[in-house]
């Protein structure tokens, strides 16, 4: 049976903004902020790489058809549904061996129903996490479609885009299976939800907060320059140190010093 809500129908979801030389977000607006994940195109030489594939409530491939002309490659980050939706319709998927994408992961949009299933304490959480639905889309049906991995990435693994090569940094807390991706050459880290410019989550079913301390550290020893992160808006390495000094001094204070540097640990969590 078809669940019907009295939202409004939107024909255009994704929106589009160029954020770099040769990098663009896309985003889904009637996606509430809580989900709101950000979907990154990168333009190679030889191939694109996409990182993260939205809610997957309406189809990447016929929406953005752009995103599959350059033989694209798809890392995804993390798996949580905001991440995966549109992960099945790339050819080329490549996630860390501890992201599992199907049909079991969490999947709803509905607020107070998908903390309980993250195993959160939000209170507050809006009914439903959308303003709007595209054409035809049910949300009583909401799903993952399993996505299995074409190849998995551990860390220190390159993604070659022929004029770009990107490292993976295995960085868990916020799962066990959380990646980021490197450009060292332009100082620029796609990180996911490892971080971003709001309240890290480290209190979900798979979240590990001595894990996320060991992230924080590492991090902050690499050479970004700019944060492409999973959800808001890019920033800057000064603020990248501010957000890691704020979780830092949440869950690890007795790890802080005037610099906020305690060694080299860009050797990854053990």
């Amino acid at each position: 049976m078809r669940e019907m809500h009295l939202l409004p129908v939107s024909p255009t979801w994704y929106r589009r903004e160029w954020s770099g030389v040769g990098i663009e977000r896309i985003d889904e607006p009637h996606v509430h902020e809580f989900l709101r994940a950000n979907i990154w195109h990168v333009v190679g030489r030889d191939r694109d790489l996409v990182v993260d594939a939205g809610l997957g409530v309406a189809s990447l491939r016929e929406h953005l058809p752009h995103l599959f002309t350059h033989d694209p490659v798809l890392v995804v980050t993390h798996a949580h549904l905001d991440h995966v939706g549109s992960a099945h319709e790339f050819v080329d998927r490549r996630m860390h061996r501890d992201s599992v994408v199907d049909h079991n992961m969490a999947a709803t949009l509905r607020g107070p129903e998908l903390a309980h299933l993250l195993g959160a304490d939000w209170p507050g959480m809006p009914p439903l996490l959308v303003d709007a639905t595209p054409p035809g889309f049910d949300i009583g049906s909401y799903t993952i479609t399993a996505a299995t991995p074409t190849a998995t990435l551990e860390d220190g693994d390159t993604v070659d885009l022929g004029d770009r090569r990107l490292r993976a940094l295995h960085l868990p807390g916020h799962t066990r299976g959380s990646l980021c991706l490197f450009d060292e050459e332009a100082g620029a880290l796609f990180s996911g939800d490892v971080i971003y410019d709001d309240i890290l989550l480290d209190d979900l079913h798979e979240s590990d907060v001595d894990q996320y301390v060991a992230t924080m550290l590492r991090l902050q020893d690499l050479p970004v320059q700019t944060v492409y992160p999973g959800h808001g808006d890019p920033f800057d390495r000064a603020r990248m140190l501010e957000i890691i000094a704020d979780y830092l001094r949440t869950r690890a204070p007795q790890l802080l010093t005037d610099e906020l540097h305690v060694g080299p640990l860009d050797q990854g969590p053990a």
